[in-house]
């Protein structure tokens, strides 16, 4: 039977066992939503949702490089709703359209995320080749800056954005995984916070489901250490059947309610319902 603790004393019907989430920080069961990019986000917007689920959301993530579009202030003010609910904010994949820029824009955008408030800085170059060594340097760079730094890895050339089709990311074509594994090492041994990893060509735009490839992330690096990109969908609930409630997930901000359900084991699919469930041994001495 799932736990009778959820960790947010505010709940109501608290009668109701449900999985034990834990306090936030997390390192497990990690939840991160997508912010301002495929509808508008406000603090107001903002607000309503981290006052209704916020417990159960760890990170907000701009998308596309939202927040250069925005009011400083607008920015601000969304930067201090999260807050206010134990949420840190991660830029989003947005340094590899400041790489273009060149280095000193590299250095300010540090800067300025740190001077904003901004916690992870998402490193991604899904659209651009970037040597290994360069990557652990922006690596320590955000470190230096005291942010966390997230590189994204992935397996498929010219993925980002979520609007190549799948024709064209075949003809692309994909990288070898072991590839992108030794990468993502490297980065967790320069002390990145977390590896995100990109669901083209494995769950997004592909004939089939690559389901070998998280396996072997997960044997290689650890489910803690990965965050799985997974707003399709039918792909959170396949990642929590597979790995678990623990597993850590992108999700976009509409799908935090389902996807909290399917963790908690409350509600889910035919093929999850009353089946995701938890084991704290609190009685053993071991």
């Amino acid at each position: 039977m799932p736990n009778d603790i959820t960790g947010d004393p505010r709940r109501a019907f608290q009668f109701l066992d449900l999985n034990d989430r834990g306090e936030k920080p997390r390192e497990t069961g990690v939840t991160e939503i997508r912010g301002p990019y495929y509808s508008v986000m406000g603090p107001n917007y903002l607000d309503d949702v981290l006052s209704t689920m916020g417990h159960y959301v760890d990170n907000l993530k701009f998308a596309g490089g939202s927040f250069s579009l925005m009011p400083e202030a607008e920015v601000q003010a969304l930067l201090d709703t999260a807050h206010e609910h134990d949420v840190r904010v991660s830029t989003g994949g947005f340094m590899e359209y400041v790489l273009t820029q060149g280095d000193d824009a590299v250095h300010q955008y540090v800067d300025e995320c740190a001077r904003l408030g901004f916690d992870i800085i998402e490193i991604s170059a899904g659209f651009i080749t970037l040597p290994t060594d360069d990557w652990v340097r922006l690596i320590e760079l955000v470190q230096e800056a005291g942010l966390k730094a997230k590189p994204e890895v992935g397996v498929q050339h010219g993925a980002g954005g979520g609007a190549t089709t799948t024709e064209e990311l075949e003809q692309i074509g994909q990288k070898d995984p072991s590839q992108a594994i030794n990468r993502a090492k490297r980065f967790l041994e320069a002390g990145a916070y977390q590896i995100m990893m990109e669901s083209e060509g494995i769950t997004e735009n592909v004939p089939e489901m690559r389901t070998e490839i998280p396996a072997q992330f997960i044997d290689e690096l650890g489910l803690e250490n990965l965050m799985f990109e997974a707003a399709d969908p039918h792909v959170f609930p396949w990642y929590v059947q597979n790995y678990g409630p623990e597993v850590n997930l992108f999700v976009d901000h509409s799908q935090i309610v389902q996807l909290e359900c399917l963790r908690s084991g409350i509600w889910g699919p035919h093929d999850l319902f009353g089946r995701v469930q938890t084991f704290k041994d609190e009685g053993s001495n071991g």
